[in-house]
């Protein structure tokens, strides 16, 4: 029996509980081999360390037309992915973000803590009213403020972002505290957690920019459920430099592209890569790209094969992780209510 009072008992379950960790992708278009580097892996990483919930961004990805079917196909596609990689729905929730409706509730009271200069300084949202000049719409505008909802609702202290978000999670963190000095602490205030390397895989056609998913060329971006050949064929056709030697040097981006894919693919060293193609040719270097990629990819284009045809399950995964993020996004939700004034019939 233990002599432990209900006061330590609660303090000693504060103390134990994991901090958090958020972090979401959109399910549009196959997710490439940036996604798996610079997110997915850091997932897993992550996972085993931290509360973890990792979410298919459905309500985001609406802000550019979407056709219906597509969008179902592509959240599945979107979680069957996440569990190929590695993320184990036993350490972390894993759910589709429209099927917890305090995302979007929150978003709305979050609305009116953010200022319009704030959001319309967002680089994003120019970059993709430059992009969708046909439908700017508001949804485009207050993205941000969905995203402060994600993860401000789990409490978050920790969330993986890449360069092209900082700028929207230094406003969630501006929004948390503007509505804690308004009323009392009620968020937690998130941090970035910045991979050192690997953050960003670049283009194969234009090494000069990020690898993307909704880049026209498709042979510039090497997407997950790409066959062997696909690989093979896109590494062999990728860009490189002037010069014939290979190092890994930043002013010739083409060739320190392959290193570092080669480098992430095997393991290799940096220094080690170098030295062993010390006086090769660009042709044995990118066959040998390509036989680490092929292996870097196609065991988990097996698994996501094999988990996507699995309705069933994976369908039972989502309901019950959005059930869990339900319950903890309520919680909050709940605080946010009554702080702000809203009533209930429960007071």
């Amino acid at each position: 029996m233990s002599d432990s009072t209900p006061q330590q008992s609660a303090s000693n379950q504060a103390a134990e509980r994991k901090p958090v960790v958020f972090s979401g992708v959109q399910p549009s278009g196959t997710l490439t081999l940036g996604t798996m580097i610079g997110a997915l892996n850091n997932w897993v990483y992550l996972q085993d360390t931290y509360d973890s919930f990792f979410c298919v961004v459905d309500m985001h990805a609406i802000t550019v037309r979407q056709k219906p079917a597509d969008l179902r196909k592509a959240t599945l596609d979107c979680a069957a992915i996440f569990l190929a990689a590695g993320v184990d729905p036993q350490k972390s929730v894993v759910f589709v973000q429209s099927h917890v409706p305090a995302h979007a509730e929150l978003a709305w009271v979050l609305n009116s803590f953010t200022g319009y200069g704030e959001a319309g300084r967002m680089t994003q949202f120019k970059e993709k009213c430059a992009q969708h000049e046909d439908n700017v719409n508001v949804g485009l505008f207050t993205y941000p403020i969905l995203m402060a909802a994600d993860i401000l609702l789990y409490q978050t202290q920790l969330v993986p972002v890449g360069d092209d978000q900082k700028q929207h999670l230094e406003l969630c963190r501006d929004i948390a505290q503007r509505f804690n000095n308004a009323y009392s602490p009620t968020f937690r205030i998130p941090d970035p957690y910045i991979p050192k390397t690997g953050g960003r895989i670049m283009s194969l056609q234009d090494p000069t920019k990020k690898m993307s998913k909704s880049d026209p060329n498709q042979g510039a971006t090497i997407f997950l459920t790409d066959t062997d050949e696909q690989i093979r064929n896109k590494i062999k056709r990728a860009v490189t430099d002037s010069g014939s030697d290979i190092r890994y040097d930043e002013s010739r981006p083409g060739i320190a592209n392959l290193v570092e894919l080669l480098h992430i693919a095997s393991g290799e060293s940096i220094a080690a890569i170098e030295q062993r193609f010390e006086s090769k040719g660009y042709g044995e270097f990118k066959s040998a790209v390509a036989d680490a990629m092929v292996d870097f990819v196609a065991p988990l284009r097996n698994r996501f094969v094999a988990i996507r045809e699995d309705v069933p399950e994976l369908t039972r995964i989502l309901k019950d992780g959005a059930e869990k993020a339900d319950r903890v996004a309520r919680r909050t939700l709940r605080t946010v209510y009554r702080k702000v004034g809203f009533w209930s019939a429960d007071q």
